[in-house]
């Protein structure tokens, strides 16, 4: 059953949509997560039991969940099994490649908004005419266990090269792109301010609403479906593509890299998915069967881990027609291989997962990320 939210108002909707990611996005006969504050949270619940709509309370104290999605509040050292703020995983970045100068580097690829570096680590031995591959995370600044993954990736090829045969393969033929976090002020605006939030920090000219989705801010199909360009929404596509200088400086860098970069993978929780394009339109990519096979795959190779149930398939048709995602644009700008994660759960937790998660989601992302590395390194 559709559900009716007409009576929700701006600039503080009433429900903030984790799945999918805006009212909009409803679609009868599918689920929707969302949380309110606790003083409508009787309304809303019985209203659903007034319209007939089945309903279960996953999270019934949100505020606790978070407390308690962290061990301690007390972060003396950066921890590959913690979620660390943005101040630790810069120091982490410097120092990672410091300390393996052979492998890792790091540079600056932009400034946010706020004037916070965008620091982007390359990966792999030194060599020439390698192909790349490009993995960011970070985009969306509530789901902290997309930072998790890509410090856990760095660590993982700096930690095994030269035991683990398929990784010290990949690290000596390949080069990675790893983008910690690409939102970097909406990332610290969820450890100093505010845990939920998910856009960009920039001002909206004529709105006391602020930030934009990068994620509905790239061309391609921008801002047609699945995206709003009302400035209090959670999807927000901002005034023109790229109008973030986070999603610009993205976008510049793989501009200026797309005769090596062979693979897109942006970092994303929750709902257990690895998607590809097109999700801004039903049609299919003209590389489907292959991209389809190689999520098939890859998926096979995260569950044979831990048993964890992904589903894959082309965004639009598998989860919601979105238009501006990163994934449809840099495939449309000649990248093939172009992937969105969407880690754990499916809700039980969501936004919320506890650390106690990090390991083994990322030790189960790794492997399908190695899985489609290897494939494009193999083969055309």
């Amino acid at each position: 059953m559709a559900l009716d939210v007409s009576w929700q108002c701006d600039p503080e909707p009433m429900l903030d949509f984790w799945v999918p990611d805006s009212v909009d996005l409803v679609e009868a006969g599918k689920r929707a997560d969302f949380h309110v504050e606790s003083h409508v949270a009787y309304d809303i619940q019985a209203l659903f039991e007034q319209k007939g709509i089945p309903f279960e309370i996953l999270i019934d104290d949100l505020q606790l969940a978070l407390e308690k999605q962290r061990d301690s509040n007390i972060r003396a050292v950066h921890s590959y099994e913690k979620y660390n703020d943005l101040d630790t995983i810069n120091a982490w970045s410097a120092n990672i490649a410091a300390q393996n100068p052979s492998l890792v580097s790091r540079s600056q690829i932009g400034t946010s908004y706020e004037g916070r570096p965008i620091y982007l680590l390359k990966v792999g031995k030194s060599g020439s005419n390698k192909k790349a591959v490009f993995i960011d995370c970070g985009f969306h600044a509530r789901e902290w266990i997309s930072p998790a993954f890509c410090q856990w990736f760095v660590k993982e090829a700096v930690g095994t090269y030269g035991t683990d045969s398929q990784f010290t393969n990949l690290l000596n033929n390949l080069d990675f792109y790893v983008l910690p976090v690409l939102n970097v002020d909406g990332y610290a605006y969820t450890w100093s301010t505010n845990r939920m939030w998910r856009k960009t920090r920039s001002p909206n000219s004529g709105s006391t609403c602020v930030g934009t989705d990068p994620n509905r801010n790239f061309n391609a199909g921008w801002c047609t479906v699945g995206a709003s360009a009302r400035a209090c929404d959670e999807t927000y596509c901002g005034t023109t593509p790229e109008s973030e200088k986070e999603t610009k400086a993205l976008a510049n860098f793989i501009r200026s890299n797309l005769g090596s970069i062979k693979a897109y993978l942006t970092i994303h929780s929750y709902s257990q998915m690895v998607l590809f394009p097109y999700s801004y339109t039903y049609s299919l990519a003209k590389d489907h069967t292959v991209l389809n096979n190689v999520a098939k795959n890859a998926v096979s190779a995260l569950t044979a881990l831990y048993g964890t149930k992904y589903t894959y398939g082309a965004g639009g048709a598998t989860i919601y027609l979105a238009a501006g995602g990163s994934d449809d644009w840099a495939y449309d700008a000649g990248i093939k291989y172009s992937y969105t994660f969407e880690l754990r759960d499916t809700g039980r937790y969501g936004f919320a997962l506890p650390e106690s998660q990090i390991k083994a989601t990322s030790e189960e992302t790794l492997a399908a990320v190695k899985y489609i590395a290897d494939y494009v390194l193999n083969n055309p």
